[in-house]
């Protein structure tokens, strides 16, 4: 059993429990996912198994989609709903859509973002949320995330003192849309956290094309888990894509080089390698030394 499963992850759930659940469901410790959600958060969770575990990077450096709610006037600790209040400074202003807008357009591109405390980061040796537990807040280096696009999916909500508007968010790996919103509030003058989130895409991958946990479980008990997996070839279609013959197939499983094809980009970070039956065999990236051939990152092939 070998492929890629993707899940709608429940609330309640850490990414690491769903990885546990889906190896008692499939039988088999090879399992991985692409990309943590946080415990309170839903949507889009692709898993690997078998086979398919050696390709999780691949995954888990494609782009994410989530749809989210930032509530103005209140901060908290995790920089959730969860956490407790650090700050309230009440909203007596009119925020306007205009307003909202500014704060998203504000956001959008190449940033500078500073990972949260409570964060599985690790910073000398250990995670950010091991200090944050021990009651320690250390200094943390910000890091490029790219906002590929936000969008105002609802006008600005006041309620008593806060203020809230949902928005959609496609973004880099690596970016903390928790920390998203903090940064919304400080564009707007007022402390902030977010309320909801769910993710809706992750690379090519949506969430209506998920299935729960009770669809999973039902599936595997009639033994036909198997269908519901993206083939490996599949799941890396976002990649460049290189057809070869049977014959220089069996060198590809060796770990042969291979020359650059004509109308090939040599410096795409990855490309992927296909047998005739749309098998993909390997991955292959521009060799440092040799630019006109191209070497193995990962063979996947099996004999």
């Amino acid at each position: 059993m070998e492929g890629v499963l993707l899940i709608h992850k429940p609330a309640g759930m850490t990414s690491h429990d769903c990885v546990a659940k889906m190896r008692r469901i499939a039988k088999t410790k090879k399992v991985g996912h692409t990309g943590t959600l946080d415990p309170d958060v839903t949507g889009v969770l692709p898993v690997c198994l078998g086979r398919a575990t050696k390709i999780v990077e691949y995954l888990t450096a494609e782009s994410k989609t989530y749809e989210a709610e930032v509530t103005i006037g209140i901060s908290t600790e995790t920089e959730d709903a969860s956490g407790e209040i650090v700050e309230k400074k009440a909203v007596i202003e009119t925020i306007t859509d205009e307003m909202a807008l500014d704060a998203l357009s504000s956001l959008t591109g190449e940033i500078d973002q500073v990972p949260p405390m409570y964060s599985a980061v690790k910073i000398g040796g250990k995670k950010l949320y091991e200090y944050a537990r021990a009651g320690q807040t250390i200094e943390r280096p910000s890091r490029k995330i790219t906002v590929h696009e936000m969008t105002l999916l609802s006008s600005v909500q006041s309620g008593g003192e806060t203020a809230s508007f949902r928005f959609k968010v496609s973004c880099s790996k690596g970016t903390y849309v928790r920390t998203l919103a903090v940064m919304i509030g400080e564009h707007l003058g007022y402390p902030a956290h977010m309320s909801h989130l769910v993710r809706t895409g992750s690379g090519s991958f949506t969430i209506d094309q998920c299935h729960t946990f009770e669809e999973i479980e039902k599936v595997a008990e009639e033994n036909r888990l198997q269908e519901l997996l993206i083939p490996i070839g599949t799941a890396l279609n976002h990649l460049p894509k290189l057809s070869i013959n049977d014959t220089l197939a069996k060198k590809v499983k060796n770990g042969t080089l291979l020359e650059v094809p004509a109308g090939l980009n040599p410096g795409a970070e990855s490309i992927a390698v296909y047998g005739e039956d749309g098998t993909c065999l390997a991955i292959y990236r521009q060799h440092p030394e040799k630019p006109h051939f191209l070497k193995p990152s990962k063979v996947l092939a099996i004999d």
